[in-house]
């Protein structure tokens, strides 16, 4: 049978990490490719007893329709961490999403046609390119450095030409690890500000901080409802949950139910209702807190092996939070090209270029460390280190 598929999906690829994932389950694979969380921090008794008091005090009414926005316990307890986050909102503010990955396809279906141009970081989040790729836009690189995304480069761009949005992940950026300074998100407000320009701050990781002080998010500088942030709990509790949120205005939040209500009428009720329980009963603060130990704990041991075994010509970034570091070999190095002898070696990675939407970025590759021992990182290393000093010969 011939089949003709719409225009959009030419530009489409399938997900080199979700890909990836299904040679990684191979035994005897060290995995740096995923983003996944720790699963073995996960708090699973916790959650149980979550699960249980739920379906004790509402038995089949855990399992029922609900309303497209989320359950209100939920989104006011959503509210009342980002007044932590320095974020001012009401529960009315909150659109509980399916994954926060959820949230960047409705903005794409609320703000995209085909052709409109994007601003992003460079590299940027492969699965937001994705996201965006499905409503056919055009992405622009924006210069980026140890800083995060450069303002001033914001601004030209956004002067030039209409842009629908910036995208940008502020705190351990995936894949740099790189945080975006104080300076920077204050200046960023003032151009969305004084631009009109609409900026998607996606902040996945930001709770994950284990080096260093919280800084504010770029939406704590909104005053005119330019900027929309979106975070999730895969990180913080479990992935599996698939709950996020957005926060924006009430004009974009009220476009995002409509398309939400199209997608999937509402994020699961029981999921909903157990994580509510969860962070009502136990003491996600503590159980986060471990999580920041053990993860800061992983970097470090894979910055020091990186140290000891990486060629000289590899550089790599120091996040102060987060999953990811971002390796940069020599221009003559090619990611992609040494990615099926690591994988021979039982070693992977992701290389860089998926993350480019333009092309390049060839000569990089992005470590996940929060999902290996500290014996897997040392091993798995110590097995890259040596196929990249081959491979820069």
């Amino acid at each position: 049978m011939e089949t003709s598929y719409a225009q959009r999906m030419s530009a489409m690829k399938p997900s080199t990490i979700r890909e990836m994932l299904k040679l990684t389950e191979r035994p005897g694979v060290i995995s740096f490719a995923g983003g996944l969380p720790a699963p073995e921090l996960f708090p699973v008794e916790d959650i149980r007893a979550a699960a249980e008091r739920v379906l004790g005090e509402c038995g089949a009414k855990a399992f029922q329709y609900g309303a497209s926005e989320g359950i209100a316990p939920l989104r006011t307890r959503i509210a009342e961490e980002m007044k932590t986050r320095q974020i001012g909102c009401m529960a009315d503010d909150v659109l509980i999403t399916t994954g926060s990955q959820q949230g960047l396809d409705l903005l794409g279906k609320v703000f995209l046609d085909p052709g409109d141009v994007i601003l992003t970081e460079t590299p940027t989040y492969l699965a937001a390119i994705q996201a965006f790729q499905c409503f056919e836009a055009s992405f622009q690189p924006v210069v980026t450095d140890d800083e995060g995304v450069i303002p001033e480069a914001v601004d030209a761009l956004a002067a030039a030409g209409r842009v629908r949005f910036l995208y940008v992940i502020p705190n351990f950026q995936n894949p740099t690890g790189r945080t975006l300074s104080l300076v920077r998100r204050r200046q960023l407000a003032e151009i969305a500000a004084r631009r009109n320009l609409l900026i998607v701050e996606d902040d996945p990781y930001g709770r994950l901080r284990y080096r260093g002080e919280h800084l504010p998010p770029i939406k704590s500088f909104d005053e005119g409802g330019h900027v929309i942030y979106l975070s999730t709990f895969s990180k913080t509790v479990a992935p599996g949950f698939r709950t996020g949120w957005i926060v924006a205005s009430p004009a974009v939040r009220d476009k995002l139910v409509i398309a939400k209500q199209a997608a999937d009428l509402h994020t699961s009720s029981f999921d909903q209702l157990v994580l509510d329980r969860y962070l009502a009963d136990f003491d996600n603060a503590a159980h986060v807190r471990r999580v920041c130990a053990a993860y800061g704990e992983r970097y470090a041991a894979m910055d020091a092996a990186l140290r000891r075994h990486m060629p000289a010509s590899f550089s790599w970034t120091q996040p102060e939070g987060g999953m990811f570091l971002w390796v940069r070999g020599p221009e003559s190095f090619d990611s992609m090209h040494v990615l099926g002898e690591a994988i021979a070696e039982g070693v992977a990675f992701v290389p860089g270029a998926d993350f480019f939407p333009r092309g390049g970025g060839g000569n990089n590759m992005r470590l996940n460390f929060s999902n290996a021992g500290i014996e897997a990182i040392e091993d798995g290393i110590t097995r890259l280190a040596a196929i990249c000093a081959r491979s820069a010969q």
